[in-house]
């Protein structure tokens, strides 16, 4: 599709000389062995047809660990392959992905082992962007950094950035990274209107004083800023049977909140989900936002959030008196 490139905003990531699409594609949830292959070469082949570039994964994403890479590496390996040059790809480790000692956590052993079976996973040499997935603090800082200054030294990554630090951890990764001549890229965290961590804690502060940009998971608070549950909890919603999101959260307050939000997404000419992405992408310091998808229906539906206006002051007032932070997330 020549016009891929036409709609889509690009944005670069900190002081680098990056660019990431708005939107990114995340293969959290959807894309294991439970879910039919072509559904997800049909999402994903779309979302690159709509100039979505950036394709996030991790070692753990499935099921089982592991699967969504593969998935992932079939579709590189075939419809995707004249373009590695055009892809973004990430991958993460750190997570747990099984009982050894060394399938987790943030040792060189760990690390850089989960790294050469990701790209068999995704079959190719390098990947554009690799993360330590989440704090290890029974390892020093020094030598998860050091892993992470090989993975671009051995060309297995181009970029190394890091996903759920605290600001203050953040900061120190990204001077030891510098100090190695490899430039924190990427801190990837969870935000939204009702979880506002990042801007609580100072996290989007801490980014932009050291030049790494920030990318933001569960922008919709997984579906919690959608309509979905605003009279009931429907058959087949993920609320029902997913380990990240409980019914017990979708209380009357939760109602009320969000009732008042779509009110105001509805007065715009969007929906919710549309406004909730429109205002992660609001700050500056967010470069992009990871978003998945269970058809193309609703992957067109959520890119058409960069067709609306700014948000005005008044309106962003609105959104603070009712995206209360912690509504629905248990924090």
């Amino acid at each position: 599709m020549s016009a891929r490139y036409e709609t889509m905003d690009y944005r670069r990531m900190g002081s680098s000389g990056l660019k990431l699409p708005a939107f990114s594609f995340g293969l959290w949830q959807k894309f294991g062995q439970d879910y039919s292959y072509a559904t997800q070469r049909e999402i994903l082949l779309h979302a690159f047809d709509l100039g979505i570039t950036h394709f996030d994964n991790a070692d753990r994403y499935g099921p089982p660990r592991r699967a969504a890479q593969e998935t992932f590496g079939r579709l590189l390996a075939t419809d995707l392959a004249p373009y590695r040059d055009e892809l973004i790809l990430a991958t993460k480790a750190g997570n747990p992905i099984g009982p050894g000692p060394y399938q987790s956590g943030g040792s060189r052993k760990s690390l850089l082992t989960s790294l050469d079976q990701s790209l068999r996973d995704l079959g190719t040499d390098y990947v554009d962007i690799f993360y330590h997935h989440r704090p290890d603090l029974e390892t020093p800082l020094e030598e998860t950094v050091g892993a992470l200054v090989s993975a671009v030294d051995q060309g297995k990554a181009l970029y190394v950035g890091i996903s759920n630090y605290l600001p203050d951890r953040a900061e120190a990764a990204a001077k030891l990274l510098k100090a190695a001549g490899v430039p924190l890229l990427i801190d990837q965290s969870r935000y939204s209107i009702y979880d506002r961590r990042p801007e609580i804690d100072g996290l989007l502060e801490t980014a932009e004083r050291n030049g790494f940009g920030v990318i933001v998971y569960s922008p919709l608070a997984q579906g919690l800023l959608t309509d979905k549950y605003l009279d009931s909890i429907p058959d087949g919603a993920r609320a029902q049977n997913s380990t990240f999101l409980s019914p017990d959260v979708i209380d009357e307050t939760y109602r009320r909140r969000t009732a008042e939000l779509n009110k105001l997404a509805e007065s715009r000419g969007q929906s919710l989900a549309q406004l909730a992405l429109q205002w992660v992408l609001r700050r500056p310091e967010v470069t992009s936002a990871l978003i998945g998808a269970s058809s193309t229906e609703q992957l067109d539906h959520n890119l058409k959030a960069l067709a609306f206006p700014p948000l005005t002051a008044d309106e962003l007032a609105l959104i603070d008196q009712h995206g209360i932070h912690g509504t629905g997330l248990n924090l």
